[in-house]
């Protein structure tokens, strides 16, 4: 059955915006992510509401869009306050609360392809191939990214172990 535009976005919203965020690792280029998906699927809805796989072909949108977003003039690198927000902990002295954060702060400077594989895969549950598909690289390649974001975020990791014990 061929839902409305508008009931989709009212029912799926919050979840594509966590998608978009574990993706970007910052809340306001998500929004943006998934605004600009949104007006572009808006238009396609006759096309994409006819859809079985209407969740999946939004979410390669939204990949897609972040994985080109750095081609736009409104796009910027992560600057280094936006890592020192993510990597400090907040008011909440929880340790948990802490190591999330910072485990967020690294993720955040992983390339974007790394850090979409890995959130496909631990965020999403996707298999390789999923990955694969939704990328547009092999099997082989998302292994590759997955196995370098995850070498990355463990000497980084190490680094910051490290020197809370120096």
């Amino acid at each position: 059955m061929l839902d409305s535009f508008d009931q989709y976005v009212v029912d799926r919203l919050d979840r594509l915006l966590r998608f978009a965020t574990a993706m970007t690792c910052d809340p306001h280029l998500a929004q943006d992510v998934v605004q600009e998906v949104l007006l572009r699927a808006q238009r396609k809805w006759s096309h994409i509401g006819q859809l079985q796989a209407r969740d999946s072909y939004v979410r390669r949108m939204i990949i897609n869009e972040y994985l080109s977003w750095r081609r736009r003039r409104a796009a910027r690198a992560v600057s280094h306050s936006t890592l020192d927000a993510l990597g400090t902990p907040t008011a909440d002295h929880a340790t948990g609360y802490a190591e999330r954060d910072a485990m967020r702060g690294r993720i955040a400077t992983l390339p974007r392809k790394q850090r979409a594989a890995l959130v496909l895969r631990y965020y999403e549950d996707r298999t390789d191939a999923e990955i694969a598909d939704l990328l547009g690289c092999s099997a082989g390649t998302v292994r590759s990214h997955i196995s370098r974001a995850l070498s990355t975020l463990r000497a980084a990791h190490q680094h910051h172990v490290s020197e809370a014990y120096s």
